[in-house]
């Protein structure tokens, strides 16, 4: 199909008169202003022309007279003109002045008749005296009004005038009513199929969208009809509206985008007047698509909330959308896609096939997409020699696509700043536990007592996730505070996990409990540090006592909340459906749960505390480890690479600074490194 520029939807059709009628009367006036003007400047130019009159003052002019020297004199409101007799006396009576035939001269304001009656007095019989009244009425009277013409039209083409072209449904309040929707083409976007990755099943779906449009015979011929709608669903990140981007960029049909907030206004019956229109204008450019992001905005299920009722604005918006969708007619060729993460919400009558035919989800990608995933995003960056996606994919489990981007762009801002010529795999790392787990704040003050709190919190956490089986391998743990966490300890799981299992479960609540356990066993105190360490561990527990049925006394019954149940208080709650015995023999099993698992982390501390006294040490010193260090020292052997003080010290007491890379064994202390393991360049 070739490609076509898509036709401008036609914006003033039903809302204002078309007729020759409306467009001539709105031409006649501009004509008017635009005459009266120019006559009005014509008046004013032929009045103060002087058209060849040489300017004199009034005592020259009553000179001439008693000389005799005037053949013609004319008074006027304002001036007096008149002829010399002899152009050459008069040059000759007046020093420095040319010879002079025709002259006029300015009369004082109100003395024009005064100076009539007084020439008439004394020039009887002289000069051909006369009165003349040089007042055009047509001037006298357009002139005064030139400013109120300008402010008028001012107004009216610059406000009533664009009021009256954006008037709708809404009235001369325009634009209320109006559609607020971008229309993109294949020519002003640059983003393709080729620029999306990681989500092969859900690109190929939107792809056959893409067909139906560009061939709709094909699919006709067996008697199957265009879907009506798609809906694209998936957590945050995962590339819903890139796929949408990508549909403009490969369809060959106009392509209407919107927000669903932009439907919503303080104003009753904007939302549904905008739907109508966005609908409408799309019919008329049909064959097309229009794309709804963030549907949830408008499509929340009728019903809910105290807001319910039939006069609410966004029930009202949702209506019309219901509407619109179920009046397409198999000919329309017109595709609604929409985009949310909150499927949970929307209303069924939105979702039932026949409006959104089908429900396109967009998971997380797997270690396939995510390196398919930076494979796209670092076509635009240097990447060096030493740089391994394969690795950073298998690194970044549970990563979304705007994650992985993310990563890619914030390892390009840190091998900038530190003056690299390329991006190096430690500036993906570092980038990596930036977006993960926050900016590292290497320059924060921080007490010797918190320091060491925070050294042995850290220290039960690594020793519990490292001899726990079922705990995810550790990547790195750290007292350098990174984002809002005063330290961490980092771990990467070895593979994509879509399920949790019972083991999995118990070993990460045992790893919350290590770091409250080990602070109290070495500092003999705890405080506020292990706030989330109890947060993450009770909501684990919770959810596998009353919705994983992982609990033997409660058994494989769901206790939780149903997110589905539409009831008067809606998003608020339904309530619970089990009875006061049931929700304490809840509470009784998460607290033995917790107290069990809590009871076997102090035996497992308690029987490796030298190592959690190493580590903690190890901590104070380093204030980073990464996995082989961890693994050394859990071994009982002690770390010997120096620290960045004491390779900066080696370095000031031989006055000379070594370029990074220029002896083989000398440590790298280029900066944005961190304090984690010196590297021997290389």
């Amino acid at each position: 199909m070739a490609e076509q520029k898509p036709e401008r939807p036609n914006r003033t059709e039903g809302r204002l008169p078309t007729n020759g009628g409306m467009r001539f009367s709105r031409g006649l006036f501009g004509w008017f202003l635009f005459g009266a003007l120019l006559i009005a400047l014509f008046l004013l130019l032929k009045n103060n022309a002087s058209g060849g009159y040489q300017t004199l003052s009034l005592s020259d002019v009553v000179t001439q007279l008693k000389a005799g020297n005037v053949k013609v004199l004319a008074v006027e409101t304002e001036q007096i003109k008149g002829e010399f007799k002899n152009p050459v006396a008069f040059a000759t009576s007046a020093s420095n002045k040319q010879p002079v035939l025709q002259f006029r001269a300015d009369i004082p304001q109100q003395s024009s008749s005064e100076l009539m009656i007084w020439l008439l007095d004394h020039y009887t019989g002289g000069p051909d005296i006369s009165a003349e009244n040089s007042q055009n009425l047509l001037l006298t009277i357009i002139v005064p009004l030139i400013p109120w013409l300008l402010i008028f039209g001012f107004i009216w083409f610059f406000v009533f005038r664009q009021l009256r072209n954006s008037a709708s449904a809404g009235g001369m309040l325009g634009n209320f009513g109006r559609s607020r929707h971008k229309i993109t083409s294949k020519e002003h976007t640059n983003i393709t199929f080729d620029d999306v990755a990681g989500v092969e099943e859900a690109k190929d779906e939107v792809m056959e969208v893409v067909e139906f449009l560009k061939n709709p015979k094909k699919f006709q011929r067996l008697g199957g009809r265009i879907p009506r709608g798609v809906l694209l669903v998936g957590e945050p990140g995962t590339g819903k509206t890139l796929l949408a981007k990508a549909i403009a960029g490969e369809a060959d049909v106009p392509f209407f985008s919107i927000s669903g907030s932009d439907f919503v206004e303080m104003f009753v019956g904007v939302g549904a007047s905008r739907v109508r229109d966005l609908f409408k204008q799309a019919k008329d450019n049909s064959p097309c698509i229009i794309f709804l992001d963030e549907i949830d905005a408008v499509g929340r299920r009728r019903g809910s909330g105290f807001t319910s009722g039939g006069h609410d604005e966004r029930e009202q918006t949702l209506n019309a959308i219901l509407v619109e969708m179920d009046g397409f007619d198999t000919n329309d060729q017109v595709i609604m896609c929409a985009a949310t993460n909150r499927v949970d919400v929307l209303d069924p009558a939105l979702t039932r096939p026949g409006r959104f035919d089908r429900q396109i989800h967009v998971p997380l990608p797997d270690i396939k997409g995510r390196l398919d995933i930076l494979k796209v995003h670092s076509r635009k960056v240097k990447l060096g020699p030493n740089v391994d996606l394969m690795r950073l994919a298998k690194a970044t489990p549970g990563f979304s696509g705007a994650d992985l981007a993310a990563i890619i762009n914030e390892s390009a801002l840190h091998a900038t700043l530190a003056g690299k010529d390329h991006i190096e795999m430690d500036d993906l790392e570092e980038s990596r536990d930036k977006v993960r787990w926050g900016r590292a704040r290497k320059s924060r003050v921080i007490d010797e007592k918190e320091k060491l709190a925070t050294a042995y919190h850290e220290a039960g956490h690594a020793v519990v996730q490292y001899l726990t089986k079922g705990a995810d391998p550790i990547h790195k743990v750290t007292i350098i505070p990174r984002g809002q966490m005063g330290g961490a300890t980092m771990s990467l799981p070895e593979k994509d996990r879509n399920s949790l299992s019972r083991s999995w479960c118990l070993a990460f609540m045992k790893v919350c409990f290590g770091g409250r356990l080990a602070e109290e066993m070495f500092c003999g105190d705890v405080n506020t540090g292990a706030a989330m360490d109890i947060r993450q561990a009770t909501n684990v527990a919770r959810h596998m006592v009353r919705e994983w049925g992982m609990s033997e006394r409660l058994g494989f019954v769901f206790y939780g909340e149903d997110e589905n149940k539409a009831g008067l208080l809606g998003d608020l709650g339904g309530g619970r459906d089990y009875s006061e015995e049931t929700a304490k023999a809840i509470d009784e099993e998460i607290r033995a749960l917790i107290d069990r698992l809590w009871k076997e982390t102090i035996e497992l501390l308690e029987a490796n505390k030298d190592k959690v006294d190493a580590l903690a040490k190890a901590l104070l010193k380093y204030e980073t480890l990464d996995t082989q260090d961890i693994d050394q020292l859990m071994r009982g052997e002690s770390l010997t690479r120096p620290t960045v003080g004491e390779v900066l010290e080696k370095e000031k007491g031989r006055r000379t600074i070594i370029a990074p890379g220029t002896a083989l064994g000398e440590p790298d202390i280029r900066p944005g490194l961190g304090n984690g393991p010196l590297p021997a360049p290389g």
